[in-house]
């Protein structure tokens, strides 16, 4: 058994200093021993990263891993095998399960699930308020002080309706330094909606959302963050209105931040000509107009984060009428790639800036540094990598995937960029794309640090 890992010619990106040159990275015992050049193998497994950028592993802040209650759709388990594929070293999950992720025994629960599995962070939201019911808020305070230390809250899937209910989990969260997560939407104006409002929503003759309703969302939230001081994280922006909304929020210095999903920047409602129900999105693909905003608000910097909204489906709720599908497309295994494609290699962004969008910023704004997470490339770190080709073209195969729903709009797709070595707690976990047997690594270290407490097997409440 190999002592350790040696990265060898990699290009190192780290943060704050960006792309650093290339070296070679020692890893053992969790931690990256040593960065330079010349580096000698011993027993060491080395990897060889020429024509790679190693850089620290992703973060994910928003995605639907479907367990408990769901796991048809997707687990804890099949969720983390697509991460680890997709680069990524944690992932937020999205509290709209079943029983919700709404109290601290379901929140313990799935964390410990995720490091049962033992190929990235699991780390869970908790919802806002209980059974995502939008009436009374759940436990937060409790929630934020478990096993789990949840951080993030939304009723994700569904507005907080209730202005006031809104209101107050706001007050709550800030006595807690905690993060509200805000999917924006006014329900009356989106009610049945399948589609964007507008020329094609006509022409196909599906009933449309318009941007308005996402707008409005976004305004009272950005208003009830300024009453309270909160910390308000807007999820998946899709429009240009509320694109500027957020950008003067911060012009006066509110504490509001936002991210966009991957598919809400590759995409638009044109594509909806073919009925295709994996271009069915909540909120839906918008206008071409829109989407050239959101590329302005990456470039600009009012865009933070770059998530995924990873949404699981079987596909007897895709491969249906499309009033009748339900929303969302995975995008775990796909993200890197649209990325690199779409925003680097057209000009949107730098390497650097990308991947600090999905490393740094939602690192920071989860607080990841109380799990002693850092998001860098430095000797005595945590060794939580991703070593990727930024050149290498491969076309999206949905028999592929490691994650159990196969619901992608970008099937036969040809993109740029692809993850060759996953490392996480300094364990090779996907070594050439493929999953290995690294998890037993750190499921050794997890034992030999004592566990994490015993496993809550009761859910119901």
């Amino acid at each position: 058994m190999a002592d350790g890992i040696l990265i060898k010619a990699a290009t190192v990106l780290t943060f704050p200093q960006g792309f650093t040159g290339e070296a070679d990275i020692k890893v053992k015992g969790g931690l990256i021993q040593k960065i330079g050049r010349g580096l000698r193998a011993e027993s060491y497994e080395v990897l060889d990263a020429s024509g790679c950028i190693v850089a620290p592993g992703l973060v994910e802040m928003h995605a639907h891993l479907r367990e408990p209650g769901m796991e048809y759709k997707e687990d804890v388990g099949s969720g983390s095998r697509a991460a680890a594929c997709g680069g990524y070293s944690a992932v937020f999950c999205m509290p709209n399960t079943d029983p919700s992720i709404d109290n601290s025994s379901v929140a313990e629960y799935v964390f410990d699930r995720g490091e049962d599995e033992g190929l990235c962070m699991v780390l869970p939201h908790g919802a806002v308020t209980q059974g995502r019911q939008g009436q009374a808020l759940a436990p937060m305070g409790e929630m934020g002080t478990c096993r789990a230390h949840v951080k993030g809250f939304s009723d994700d899937g569904s507005p907080v309706a209730d202005s006031e209910i809104m209101r107050r989990a706001m007050e709550y969260a800030r006595t807690f330094d905690a993060l509200i997560i805000s999917h924006s939407e006014e329900p009356s104006l989106s009610a049945d909606g399948q589609m964007n409002e507008g020329y094609y929503s006509t022409f196909l003759g599906l009933r449309g959302i318009p941007p308005e309703s996402e707008r409005i969302g976004v305004f009272r939230d950005i208003c009830l963050a300024e009453k309270t001081g909160a910390h308000l994280h807007l999820a998946h922006l899709s429009t240009a209105g509320s694109v500027e909304l957020v950008r003067d929020a911060k012009k006066r210095g509110l504490p509001v931040t936002c991210e966009v999903a991957t598919h809400h920047f590759s995409l638009d409602d044109s594509s909806l000509m073919g009925y295709d129900t994996n271009l069915k999105m909540n909120p839906p693909l918008r206008s071409k107009a829109d989407v050239a905003a959101l590329l302005e608000a990456l470039a600009d910097g009012t865009i933070d984060v770059i998530a995924t909204d990873h949404a699981p489906h079987a596909p007897h709720e895709k491969e249906t009428e499309f009033d009748r599908a339900e929303f969302g497309c995975v995008g775990l295994e796909t993200a890197l790639g649209l990325v690199i494609t779409r925003l680097v290699g057209e000009g949107v962004l730098t390497m650097e800036d990308a991947i600090s969008k999905m490393t740094v910023a939602p690192a920071r704004l989860m607080k990841m540094e109380r799990w002693g997470y850092l998001p860098a490339v430095e000797e005595g770190l945590p060794a939580n990598l991703v070593v990727f080709d930024p050149e290498q073209v491969w076309t999206v195969d949905p028999t592929a995937f490691k994650s159990r729903s196969r619901n992608t709009p970008y099937a036969g797709w040809s993109l740029r960029g692809k993850v060759k070595h996953t490392i996480f707690r300094g364990a090779l976990v996907v070594k050439d794309g493929q999953l290995t047997s690294g998890r037993d690594a750190v499921l050794s270290q997890v034992k030999n640090r004592g566990g994490n407490g015993q496993k809550q097997s009761q859910l119901n409440r």
